[in-house]
C-alpha cells in the first residue's frame, strides 16, 4: 500500500477499504509515516468525512493499535461514563462511587482539561498524593477489589489515538465528528465494558455548539458501540451555562464531596442521578429509571458512597483527610466579587466566557504544558431565570496572581446578561439517544 495514494483517494471523496485502514493507522501508530502526511490524511477526512463501514473500520484499528483490557474475571457489570466537556462538568467524581456502591464497576478512565473545559484528572490530582497514572496490573487490581477507579489512559492503551489526538490540535481538524467519535470510543471499547452512556454536552460552552451537531454526534457513537457489541446510551445535555456552583479544580472537588453526601446543587444532582440511573439500568442492576435513582439516593444517604469513595482515593494513594474536611484541600489567597448593576433577570450565564475567565486565572491551560493552579476559579452565584437586584452577587473569582486578573473580570462580567425578561431556561437534558 502507498499511503499518498490512500489520501489522495480520501481527498477525492473515494472510499477506503477496511484493510487500507488498519494499515494506516498500524503504520502511524508504529513511526513508519511521519506526522505531515498523517496530517493530510486528517484533514481528508476532515473534508470528506467517513461512512459508518469506514468509521467502523477506523475505530476498530485504533482500538486494536495497543493493549485491550480484560475484565471478565470481575463478576460485576463494567458499565462506564464519558461526557464530551463543559464548564463546571465535574459528574464523573460523585457519579463513580455512587453506582459503584449500587453494584456497578467503574473502570473509568478520563483526560485532562485545555482550554475553558476542566479535565477530571487535574481536578483529583488537587487530592494530595492522589495517583491517575496506573499501569494495567494495578488499575485491574484495584477495579477488582473496590469495583471503581478514577486514571488516565495508560501509554499501551490506543496508542495510535494519543498520536493522532496531539495530531489533530495542531492541525486545525479537531471538529470532525468521525475523528471525534472514534477517538472516544475507540478508548472506551479498549476498557472491555458491558455498557457506556455518554454525555453529550450542546451550548456555548461545549465543543458542539448547536443541537444538530450534538446529535449527530451522539447517533454516530452509539452506532460505533452497536457495531462493536456494546450497547450505548447518550444523553444531550445543556452547557450554554456553567455545570453547578464551581468552576476550578480544588472547588470542584469540594462540591463533589458535598454532593456525595447529599448536598450540591440542583442541576449537578440531577444530572448525576440521570447519568446513574442509565448506568444502573443498562448493567441489569435497576428495574428502571426510577428504581436507579431509589437506589443511589439509599447509598448517598447511608454514607456507603462516600466510603466508597474514600477507599478508592486511598488506594491510589490520596489522603483521605482532605474529604473528611475539604477546606484542607487548595484555595486561593485572594477574591474579586462581580456584581449586578441593574435589577432584572439573569437572561444569560456564558458558559464559555465563564470557562475561559477562570482559565485565565489559571483554572485550566491555553497549552498542553500550563501548569495549572489548584487554588484558582470562579464561583457563580446564579443561573438563568434568576432575579436579580443592584448590587446582587454574580460570580466570585478565586485568584493569586492578577496578572491575568483584568482580562478575567472582563470575560467574566461580559458573560451575565440581566434584563426584563422573561428568560428562556435551557433544560437540563435535550434528548436521549439510544
Amino acid at each position: 500500500m502507498n499511503f499518498v495514494s490512500l489520501i489522495e483517494t480520501k481527498r477525492d471523496g473515494g472510499r477506503l477499504t477496511s484493510d487500507q485502514i488498519h494499515w494506516l493507522i498500524s503504520e502511524y501508530a508504529a513511526d513508519r509515516i511521519p506526522d505531515y502526511q498523517m496530517s493530510s490524511m486528517l484533514m481528508a477526512v476532515f473534508k470528506e468525512g467517513l461512512d459508518p463501514d469506514e468509521l467502523s473500520a477506523w475505530t476498530d484499528a485504533m482500538l486494536h493499535s495497543g493493549d485491550i483490557l480484560d475484565f471478565s474475571h470481575i463478576a460485576a457489570p463494567k458499565i462506564d461514563k464519558h461526557s464530551t466537556g463543559g464548564v463546571g462538568d465535574k459528574v464523573s467524581i460523585p457519579l463513580a462511587p455512587i453506582v459503584t456502591a449500587c453494584g456497578i464497576a467503574v473502570p473509568m478512565m478520563s483526560g485532562r482539561g485545555l482550554g475553558h473545559t476542566g479535565g477530571t484528572l487535574d481536578k483529583l490530582e488537587t487530592i494530595p498524593g492522589f495517583r491517575t497514572e496506573l499501569d494495567p496490573s494495578e488499575f485491574s487490581s484495584i477495579l477488582e477489589t473496590h469495583g471503581m477507579v478514577l486514571a488516565g489512559q495508560s501509554e499501551t492503551l490506543v496508542p495510535a489515538d494519543r498520536r493522532i489526538y496531539a495530531l489533530r490540535d495542531v492541525s486545525g481538524t479537531v471538529p470532525s465528528i468521525p475523528l471525534i467519535s472514534s477517538s472516544i470510543m475507540s478508548k472506551k471499547l479498549a476498557e472491555g465494558l458491558d455498557g457506556l452512556v455518554l454525555d453529550v454536552k450542546v451550548g456555548s460552552g461545549a465543543f458542539m455548539k448547536d443541537l444538530e451537531r450534538a446529535r449527530e454526534l451522539a447517533k454516530t457513537m452509539v452506532e460505533i458501540g452497536r457495531n462493536h457489541g456494546t450497547t450505548v446510551t447518550a444523553l444531550i445535555t445543556d452547557m450554554s451555562q456553567p455545570l453547578g456552583r464551581e468552576v476550578g479544580n480544588a472547588s470542584e472537588i469540594r462540591e463533589s464531596v458535598e454532593m456525595i453526601q447529599g448536598g450540591g446543587p440542583p442541576d449537578l444532582v440531577e444530572l448525576v442521578y440521570r447519568i446513574g440511573s442509565e448506568m444502573l439500568v443498562l448493567g441489569g442492576v435497576a428495574a428502571d429509571l426510577d428504581d436507579g435513582r431509589a437506589r443511589m439516593a439509599s447509598v448517598v444517604t447511608s454514607g456507603a458512597a462516600f466510603d466508597k469513595f474514600k477507599d478508592v482515593v486511598s488506594a491510589q494513594g490520596g489522603d483521605v483527610a482532605v474529604l473528611n474536611d475539604p477546606s484542607l484541600l487548595a484555595s486561593a489567597s485572594r477574591l474579586h466579587v462581580i456584581e449586578a448593576n441593574r435589577s432584572g433577570v439573569i437572561i444569560e450565564a456564558d458558559a464559555l466566557g465563564i470557562g475561559v475567565g477562570a482559565m485565565r486565572l489559571g483554572a485550566g491551560r491555553e497549552t498542553k504544558d500550563d501548569a495549572i493552579d489548584p487554588g484558582v476559579g470562579t464561583t457563580v452565584h446564579v443561573n438563568i431565570g434568576d432575579e436579580v437586584a443592584p448590587g446582587a452577587i454574580l460570580a466570585t473569582l478565586r485568584y493569586n496572581d492578577d496578572t491575568n486578573l483584568a482580562d478575567a473580570i472582563a470575560l467574566t462580567e461580559g458573560a451575565f446578561v440581566v434584563a426584563e425578561g422573561p428568560a428562556r431556561i435551557p433544560p437540563l437534558v435535550y434528548e436521549e439517544v439510544r
